[in-house]
């Protein structure tokens, strides 16, 4: 071979093996600081930077990393390739989302800010839907797509017909007005449960008591200031109890505030509307529906500390394979707020994590497949691959 020959053929490999040469010397440079610029995992509520729910965050890769599988079954569940969304923040304490079927949309309470807002699944525009609200804070339709309501500042429990009336539910027990009436759902047979807490007696999400009632003992607080003409006369007088309004509109007693650990919040019936979950005292406690509608063998149904901490719930909502979704607020152990899965037998399957505390939940979307999380000053929204066991 002549000597032009090699030179010809070695220059390829001499050009190649440089090129080599120079970007593994580049790549030596330039990788420390491209590294340190990028967190080792996708970015999430626990990165950091954490991750950006605003309308201009860069998207996630798939699968979303705050959608935590615990147990196996839980992929069954979870969507690969969808994200969490924020679709709204701006409010001051949000809870009970609710989905209208016929109307294609969400609605929720803003209780502090005494409205309640509606997202409209056509265009995803958000709007103040009721204003004043009567400090509502549970909403729920029904399964002729009525929605139903418990508003703080009036005691009581209201549905709204399809002609624009109202129709009061509840507002007393044996005569007696009720506290704050909390969350409500529900039943096929026409009834509808609901729970009774004292939280609204308070000057942030509804009114005191009269003077010498347990929110107003002393009697400092004003309790009529800007309300309306009769507002803040009563006192809490009855127990905190869980309620079922019959068909004919007999109030009666479900649940018995000595049956459970402390004041009932969040409820949900499982698929088969046997058995009743209730929130109390931050943990979810279940029981059977009787025959005469009271709710017998009540027991805890989980433990809701996950890893230590403690992921305290508010709303719940059941899937049609009987799994609870509960709303999850840790306070400020970053990364336990959003949402906690658990199967019928009371085991964790997986989580949501939200920046922020959640409040309460809801099943939507046209084909109900898809969770709207309520958390503290925002609305989230996920796709799942299971969908709501009930309307609303």
């Amino acid at each position: 071979m002549h000597e032009s020959e090699q030179l010809a053929e070695g220059a390829p490999r001499s050009r190649r093996m440089m090129i080599k040469t120079m970007s593994a010397a580049g790549a030596a440079v330039l990788a420390p600081g491209w590294l340190a610029a990028q967190p080792a995992e996708p970015p999430s509520t626990v990165s950091v930077p954490p991750r950006d729910f605003g309308p201009g965050a860069a998207p996630v890769p798939y699968p979303d990393p705050d959608l935590v599988t615990v147990d196996p079954s839980f992929n069954g569940l979870r969507v690969g390739n969808t994200p969490i969304q924020r679709l709204w923040t701006g409010g001051l304490w949000c809870e009970g989302p609710a989905w209208s079927s016929q109307g294609r949309y969400l609605v929720w309470s803003d209780i502090p800010n005494d409205r309640q807002l509606r997202w409209l699944e056509d265009d995803g525009s958000v709007s103040v839907f009721r204003s004043p609200s009567n400090n509502s804070n549970g909403n729920t339709f029904d399964y002729s797509g009525r929605q139903v309501s418990c508003e703080h500042l009036l005691r009581r429990v209201v549905r709204y017909e399809h002609d624009g009336t109202v129709t009061v539910l509840a507002d007393r027990y044996d005569g007696k007005p009720l506290n704050s009436p909390n969350d409500v759902v529900a039943h096929p047979d026409g009834s509808y449960w609901f729970t009774d807490p004292p939280y609204g007696g308070q000057l942030y999400e509804g009114v005191p008591d009269a003077p010498g009632g347990p929110s107003n003992a002393q009697g400092l607080l004003r309790q009529r200031v800007g309300q309306p003409a009769g507002v803040g006369e009563s006192q809490r007088e009855l127990p905190t109890n869980v309620y079922r309004v019959a068909p004919n509109g007999r109030v009666a007693i479900a649940i018995g505030a000595d049956d459970l650990p402390g004041p009932p919040n969040g409820l949900a019936f499982s698929p088969d509307h046997a058995r009743l979950y209730v929130v109390s005292g931050g943990n979810v406690h279940v029981g059977d529906v009787a025959s005469d509608s009271r709710v017998t063998g009540i027991r805890q149904f989980a433990e809701f500390t996950i890893d230590g901490v403690a992921c305290r719930t508010d709303g719940i909502r059941a899937d049609v394979f009987g799994n609870l979704w509960c709303s999850s607020n840790a306070g400020g152990s970053v990364g336990y707020s959003g949402v906690t899965v658990w199967n019928p037998a009371g085991a964790l399957l997986g989580r949501i994590r939200l920046p922020e505390g959640c409040a309460n939940i809801a099943f939507g979307g046209p084909k109900r497949n898809r969770l709207f999380m309520a958390a503290s000053q925002s609305l989230y929204a996920v796709y799942v691959n299971t969908q709501g066991a009930a309307p609303g």
